[in-house]
């Protein structure tokens, strides 16, 4: 099948034409965006097109939406590099950019009613950003309805913006598919980020602590896994004790045993190795100065307890100099340790 005709959208009757004309046969994707498209935003479109295929229609929004930028933020300075957006979109495989302007997509100004983000829009950037996720779910449903997809596809380095939209589309009854696609990073470990060219040599330096702390907090909880792990293999029994006593094997799963339960575990101990590296980052020239660092459910973005089993989100927000930057990484948390039924021996 031959490569459609790629094709910019200014109007959504320019956008309902290109999608008529070419009477799509397959499914349609949409990603999302606020311009200044890099690498990570390259890799939405193309898992957009593996997602639907040769025959499936990939749309790309380019929009600064102004009711997610609160008072003081960088609104008017946020990058608009149109053309360069066009040729990254359609090597990365996307069929027409959406680039409406803000009355294009407000036409009577602002809109009165909006949808409301709730209690899981209140914490972390919802607390640091009062308001940010009721601007961005009412311009995400808007955009989808008016690109009416099949599926949408949103970066994980927004943890929370992803499950505000996740929650949005299954409590409201949205008919449409919504994928993570996992952070891209540069070679130092960076998130990429249409902020990160605010960065000076040597603010980047400094703001390479965030992911060094996601990073130790990943290294940390790996280690007491592998403990963990370990310890389960210790002998529930005196039979089981001597059978692997014979094969000099219990006095290492005994210290294993040991050591897992005399370190600092789980949650608790994740969220300290991380602090520690955003501690000495702010010392650094210039200082990194940590919004929050968080360990949560992403089912709902609450911290997390010492006893957590399952899936959790490691979230950080910091400043350096004038710019703000988020990441994440996520982090599963074993299921307890089973009791044995006939009593284990101590």
């Amino acid at each position: 099948m031959s490569r459609r005709t790629f094709e910019l959208a200014p109007t959504v009757d320019d956008l309902t034409y290109v999608r008529d004309h070419h009477a799509v046969p397959g499914r349609t994707a949409v990603v999302m965006t606020m311009g200044a498209l890099h690498e990570g935003h390259a890799a939405l479109i193309r898992a957009a097109r593996d997602h639907v295929g040769a025959r499936g229609f990939v749309i790309v929004t380019v929009f600064v939406n102004p009711l997610q930028f609160g008072k003081g933020e960088d609104l008017d300075r946020y990058p608009r590099t149109l053309e360069a957006d066009l040729k990254v979109a359609e090597q990365a495989g996307a069929d027409v950019v959406f680039a409406p302007s803000s009355d294009e997509v407000y036409p009577g100004g602002e809109p009165q009613v909006r949808i409301a983000a709730g209690p899981m829009g209140e914490c972390l950037e919802g607390a640091v950003r009062p308001g940010h996720f009721d601007g961005m779910l009412t311009v995400v449903a808007k955009l989808l309805h008016l690109t009416r997809p099949d599926v949408a596809l949103y970066g994980q380095k927004d943890a929370q913006q992803l499950a505000l939209i996740r929650r949005m589309v299954r409590d409201l009854n949205f008919g449409v598919e919504i994928i993570g696609v996992p952070t891209v990073r540069e070679g130092d470990g960076l998130a990429l980020s249409s902020r990160n060219r605010y960065l000076s040599p040597p603010e980047r330096h400094t703001a390479l602590a965030l992911s060094r702390a996601l990073f130790a907090g990943r290294d940390r909880h790996a280690a007491q896994e592998a403990l963990r792990a370990r310890a389960l293999e210790v002998p529930a029994t005196h039979a089981r004790a001597e059978a692997l006593s014979a094969l000099g094997e219990s006095r290492a799963a005994a210290d294993a045993h040991a050591v897992a339960k005399a370190a600092p575990g789980g949650p608790a101990a994740v969220r300290a190795a991380a602090r520690l590296v955003l501690d000495e980052a702010a010392h650094l020239d210039p200082p990194l100065v940590t919004d929050y660092l968080a360990l949560v459910d992403p089912s709902d973005f609450t911290e997390i307890p010492d006893d957590f089993t399952g899936e959790a989100v490691l979230a950080v927000a910091a400043r350096v100099g004038t710019t703000r930057l988020i990441d994440n990484i996520p982090l599963s948390f074993g299921a307890p340790e089973p009791v044995d039924p006939h009593g284990a021996d101590t």
